[in-house]
């Protein structure tokens, strides 16, 4: 019996070959099922025809699946209408055809674009936030699990048709961008895993296409294709654009190798771009004055789909009327109406995402200003210029004597794939760009294109073939890496941050790399492993030392663990070495081995850090300038233990005082270094608090300060999961400053604590606070109701501003009831509080949260109003206005223009800072003083908040 291993679990084994090789393509435009049966003679790949629908009560056979997942309101088409051959029960949502055409008439409440968000960093893409701005009443999903209902879609949909032949127990190939990073590729595996299907090896969208071509030529493609030629894949889909190069070597018998050798940085750029810059631009035309509101903006993008297909496509008209309906209760006055001719969509499009740049071009790599669904576009539209730099960056991976003059990598051979390339005018105009840039030096030279005659459904077809490559059959494409990945190791002689090569570009699937380099390594004690990627130094071998060049290397996640002996209390330095090894379905293992012992340690990507926020692992310029001399630290140390060890005599009022005399520098002076490593002393301490209700809230403050902002340096996460296992968020005495100094600890370490412990945090102050709220708006409430003191509502309410975290919905609760609180005398005291509160609440930005966790535009409207109307206001509610008005270039998070305007006046006539009025009016960044006043207080030194 053949055996073989589970690429999506690796170490189990399954049994070999099933009959079936399945490719899956889970484009951003569409989704095709391709197979090849083995069973048969022929071996030709086929199509499989999913079923969708089309209209309700309409099943039909369709080629492609699209990827839009459209959710249904209750009651919204008649009963058993979207109930499909193999659905038990009536369907609450749809894909494809269905779900594209009557989603654009509701756009709140349909999904597209979700590959893009699968790898979009700048929000938790576990987290439940699609429909991204979606109507009150949709489930929503996260990325991940909209990823897993196409691919349980198509499962379904299988077993239907092959009922002898489950999906889940054949060899499925799913494709993905190749500028998908290691998480965006644990999290497809994640998906497929959720949908059953576990049998699972990823292929980059860019090789599939091209093994399609090899499978159609293949009685051919050795005479089109000769030993030192260059492929170039153009990959460009609705979602992504992809470029991939191809290196035709001299192998056994002179017989042609296939290696891909570079790949391009990950761009979120492709077909919905052009449908919103189109939209912008008929925005002027359809409404000069103001912005369109959301919901007829994301009717307007759906029509420029269609109206970019028209004008783009064989025999465009010369113009077009565009008709925009009104939405609400204005249904003939309201509707906008304006004509687009060819000449303009040609300017906006053709020249606006092809121009015809110079091959020494460098695309802008400032932040883009599109983001109008949350997603990070990237910050140039000129796709010739992101090719011009790829072909340029990636030169060196060309064999010396193949190098062209120009600088740049000329290629041989092109192959367009993706729906970008349905549009002629858009294949031309790319041809003339290519070809200009290397006529120059060969005015006879043109590229030789491969012909692509289904753009729709290559990917999945050479998926498939791919799947019989891999069992020994048809020709191989030898893909490396394409990336280095290097491990951190700290200063170099001369002070410059150093990495080590970990793995090279030139690794293949399956292959390990043994470092012969030892390190030294704590057991049992938490470690973090600084990981850096680059795609452009690809000729950098193991074990090499590189400075780390934040243009050619850029940080990854770092492994974050304990690494546990045998015995928890086994502390010790032991030599180790580093294994790495790329997998079958190209995610990266790593592990420890201890140098004359068998004992190792196998490492994991902190996919945590990368899915759950947006705040970049490494923030602080201080985690490299080491410790204050060591008999300071001493001299610290020893105040600490003789205020909280078992024997301590010395008071704990003055204990700042004596650290900051010891240390020699006050403590706003003093280093995240020795922050982190004071908090570590006071843990060793705790039981120190116990002493007096003196003891514990000096012990609360000084561990609160010590690890503020709870991130930002490296095993943050771990400190501030330590210190919620020994704390819980109790305090030992019975005493009111014991807990308003718990309260403050929490809120200083907000941003390092998980959803569920920013919910139990918050659950008894949100308790208390609407006890609070009934009694002083409706007399109600009674007397026995848990409330708090003056100085805990301050304290809890900025907590409560602090969890970032809480939904959009407990949020708005919690700021309805500060608003409705605002003019109360009694908690005159507290109306600072409860103003910096409100405008954390309501910021338009977040200090650290993902934006699915945003108020509603609306509801931060109407705080601002609320704001407006007291009769006394101070600095803290112009920071709230601020914070609630600022200007983010995102139409889902921005008020309307008008009353971003109307705040900036009021700002002004409050005499508030000119930076918060122009960050109001035109947007912009916080200088660090404002960060630390939208945090709460001063931030350690050499750390800002970056998102």
């Amino acid at each position: 019996m053949v055996k073989a291993t589970s690429a999506a679990q690796p170490g189990l084994e399954e049994e070999l070959p099933s009959r079936y090789l399945v490719g899956i393509d889970l484009g951003t435009t569409n989704s095709a099922v391709t197979f090849i049966d083995t069973h048969a003679d022929d071996g030709k790949i086929e199509t499989f025809l999913v079923p969708q629908m089309v209209a309700p009560g309409q099943v039909e056979a369709r080629t492609t699946l699209p990827s839009f997942h459209y959710q249904t309101a209750k009651g919204e088409f008649p009963p058993g209408s979207l109930k499909l051959p193999w659905s038990k029960s009536e369907e609450s949502s749809t894909v494809g055809t269905f779900a594209r055409d009557h989603g654009t008439s509701v756009p709140g409440r349909m999904i597209n674009s979700a590959k893009s968000w699968l790898s979009h960093s700048g929000v938790d893409r576990t987290a439940a936030l699609l429909p991204w701005h979606g109507s009150a009443d949709v489930d929503k999903l996260s990325p991940v699990e909209v990823s897993s209902r196409y691919l349980a879609h198509v499962r379904a949909a299988w077993n239907h048709r092959f009922q002898d032949e489950p999906l889940e127990k054949q060899d499925i190939v799913l494709t993905l961008p190749a500028s998908f990073d290691e998480i965006a590729r644990e999290l497809t595996v994640e998906a497929a895993k959720q949908a059953g299907l576990q049998r699972v090896v990823l292929i980059e969208e860019p090789q599939a296409a091209f093994y399609d071509w090899l499978a159609k030529h293949a009685n051919s493609w050795q005479e089109q294709v000769s030993p030192g030629q260059t492929i170039l894949v153009c990959d460009i889909g609705g979602g992504t654009s992809d470029f991939t190069l191809i290196r035709a070597r001299a192998g056994d018998e002179d017989l042609v190798q296939f290696h891909r050798v570079a790949v391009g940085e990950h761009l979120i750029l492709g077909g919905d771009n052009l449908d919103l810059a189109l939209a912008h631009y008929l925005e002027g035309k359809l409404s000069p004055k103001d912005k369109l509101p959301a919901d007829r903006w994301s009717i307007l993008v759906r029509r420029c789909r269609q109206i970019k297909e028209t004008f783009l496509g064989p025999d465009p008209p010369e113009a077009q009327t565009v008709s925009l309906p009104a939405v609400g209760s204005k249904l003939i006055g309201g509707a906008l109406q304006c004509e687009v001719t060819r000449d303009e969509v040609h300017q906006v499009l053709v020249e606006g995402f092809l121009p015809e740049s110079g091959l020494d071009e460098t695309p802008e790599m400032r932040t883009s200003g599109f983001q109008e669904f949350g997603l990070p576009y990237a910050p140039d539209a000129a796709i010739s210029r992101w090719l011009a730099y790829f072909l340029r960056t990636h030169h060196e991976v060309i064999e010396e004597e193949s190098r062209h003059k120009s600088g740049a990598v000329r290629p041989d051979l092109v192959l367009f794939n993706g729906g970008f390339f349905e549009s002629p005018v858009l294949k031309q105009r790319l041809i003339e760009v290519l070809s200009g840039w290397f006529q120059k030096d060969d005015p006879a030279w043109n590229p030789i294109l491969l012909e692509n005659d289904h753009l729709d459904l290559a990917v999945a077809r050479g998926a498939a073939y791919y799947g019989r490559v891999r069992r020994g059959t048809g020709v191989k494409i030898t893909a490396n890496l394409a990336r280095t990945y290097y491990i951190g190791v700290g200063l170099s002689a001369s002070g410059e941050s150093e990495a080590m090569c970990l793995l090279p570009a030139t690794t293949e699937p399956g292959q390990e790399i043994d470092l012969q380099h030892r390190f030294q390594l704590r057991v049992s004690e938490p470690v973090e492993f600084p990981l850096f990627v680059s795609s452009t130094r690809l000729i950098d071998t193991p074990g090499q030392l590189v400075p780390i060049d934040p243009q050619q290397i850029k940080a990854l996640p770092p492994i974050r663990t304990v690494l546990r002996a045998r015995r928890r209390s086994e502390a010790e330095t032991i030599p180790v070495h580093l294994h790495a090894r790329l997998t079958e379905i190209g995610t990266i293992e790593l592990w420890c081995a201890e140098v004359d012992s068998d004992r190792t340690w196998r490492l994991q990507f902190d996919i945590r850090s990368a899915t759950q926020t947006d705040v970049a692992a490494h923030q602080s310029a201080r985690e490299a300038e080491g410790m204050l001399d060591e008999s300071l630290w001493n001299d610290a140390a020893t105040l600490l233990n003789e205020t909280f060890s078992d024997n301590a005599t010395r008071k704990p009022q003055p204990l700042i005082k004596d650290l900051e005399a010891a240390l020699e520098m006050k403590r706003v002076d003093w280093p995240t270094s020795l922050l982190r490593r004071m908090w570590e002393h006071l843990m060793d301490l705790e039981s120190g608090r116990s002493k007096s209700p003196t003891h514990e809230s000096r012990w609360l403050n000084l561990a609160g300060y010590c690890l503020r902002p709870g991130y930002g340096l490296a095993l943050d996460d771990w400190r501030v999961s330590e210190t919620w296992k020994l704390l819980q968020g109790k305090v030992l005495h019975n005493d009111d400053n014991c807990r308003n100094q718990s309260l403050i600890l929490w809120r200083r370490i907000a941003g390092g604590l998980n959803r569920g412990q920013q919910l139990a945090i918050a659950e008894p102050l949100l308790v208390a606070t609407r006890a609070m709220h009934k009694r002083m708006t409706s007399g109600g409430g009674g007397t026995s109701t848990a409330t708090f003191t003056p100085q805990q509502a301050i304290e809890a309410w900025r907590l409560l501003g602090s969890l970032e975290l809480l939904g959009a919905q407990e949020k708005t609760e919690i700021g309805r009831m500060l608003v409705d609180l605002l003019g109360k005398k009694k908690l005159e005291p507290a109306r600072g509080a409860m103003g910096w509160t409100v405008g954390r609440l309501g910021t338009r930005v977040p200090v650290y949260g993902p934006l699915n966790t945003l108020v509603p535009k609306e509801i931060a409207g109407k705080w601002l109003e609320a704001i407006y109307r007291q009769k006394a206001t101070d600095r803290a509610d112009q920071l709230a206005v601020m914070q609630l008005a600022r200007k983010t270039s995102d139409r889902y998070r921005d008020l309307p223009e008008a009353v971003r305007h109307e705040a900036a006046d009021w700002l002004t006539s409050q005499k508030a800072p000119e930076h918060w009025i122009r960050i109001v009016r035109e947007g912009g960044q916080l200088d660090e003083e404002e960060q630390s006043q939208i945090f709460g207080e001063s931030l350690p030194t050499g750390l800002t908040l970056v998102r």
